[in-house]
């Protein structure tokens, strides 16, 4: 096992709607999550939201507030992922990108139907974005 990684992710919230793509690459892949990914050397917390918000939906956003961090340790892995609370346009859509194989809004009333991340639910409850 290689030291902690250092990654993000993109907690975009709309009309009680979260916005979710489906991981396209391990760890969790074919599974739903937030966009985010590793930080790159050299790149700052907040560009590296942008640049995996935008290469996993094709949409641009506004980084706010880190919102929390939480720990993903597996056998031959163990990321360190701090998320942030990001905006986007009213109007934008989304897109499946090149780390993603789909995107979509989902309402929080709907969360426990899709196949999350281990974790994703109850780190988005613990931190006041869907209702417990």
């Amino acid at each position: 096992m290689t030291g902690p990684e250092l990654c993000v992710g993109a907690v975009v919230v709309r009309d009680n709607s979260i916005l979710l793509i489906r991981r396209g690459h391990p760890p969790g892949e074919g599974l739903w999550s937030v966009p985010g990914g590793r930080v790159r050397r050299g790149e700052s917390l907040a560009d590296a939201v942008r640049r995996e918000l935008r290469e996993e939906t094709g949409l641009n956003g506004v980084v706010g507030e880190a919102l929390g961090w939480t720990e993903l340790i597996g056998r031959r892995r163990h990321f360190v992922v701090v998320d942030y609370r990001v905006a986007v346009a009213p109007d934008s859509q989304e897109i499946a990108g090149s780390d993603a194989t789909d995107a979509a809004w989902v309402a929080f009333d709907d969360l426990e139907q899709w196949d999350l991340v281990h974790g994703l639910q109850q780190f988005l409850a613990d931190h006041q974005i869907i209702p417990q």
